[in-house]
């Protein structure tokens, strides 16, 4: 808890230090980048390699056709060495320049569905049945810094 609570002050300073410092655009020594989407999986016994399969055939095809489309620029997974108790086994990182708006959005999903040829409720059914075999345990919006 102590952990968090120290992490959040210094976000917390340093979005501070950011928003309220009077210093000019051209003095600060670092530029916004990408957005990181993580999403932390937590497998259950037995889940492995259906969860695998799932990713390595429908996962990678919606983000290669999101990477098609340039609504990401990269994604990957990355798996968890050493997972301590409660931690995920599976990262699932999204790299994207920016955040959509509301109404593009909307357009993207519109896009997608008809990608798939399904409709919201389907692929609603299909994500809860994944539940069998893993559960999802986190998901950040992180925001890299780049030195000028």
């Amino acid at each position: 808890m102590k952990n968090i609570v120290v992490k959040a002050l210094l976000a917390i300073g340093f979005c501070g230090v950011m928003a309220m410092a009077p210093v000019r655009a051209g003095d600060w020594p670092m530029t916004q980048g990408d957005f990181w989407e993580v999403t932390g999986v937590h497998l259950k016994d037995g889940g492995a390699l259906s969860y695998a399969q799932f990713l390595a055939k429908d996962w990678k095809a919606d983000q290669e056709f999101a990477k098609s489309k340039g609504w990401i620029k990269d994604y990957m997974i990355m798996a968890n060495a050493y997972p301590r108790k409660g931690e995920p086994d599976l990262y699932l990182v999204v790299r994207t320049e920016r955040l959509p708006t509301g109404a593009e959005g909307e357009k993207r999903n519109d896009e997608y569905l008809a990608w798939r040829k399904k409709t919201e409720a389907q692929m609603q059914k299909e994500s809860g049945n994944r539940l069998e075999f893993r559960d999802i345990g986190s998901s950040m919006l992180l925001q890299e810094l780049k030195f000028k």
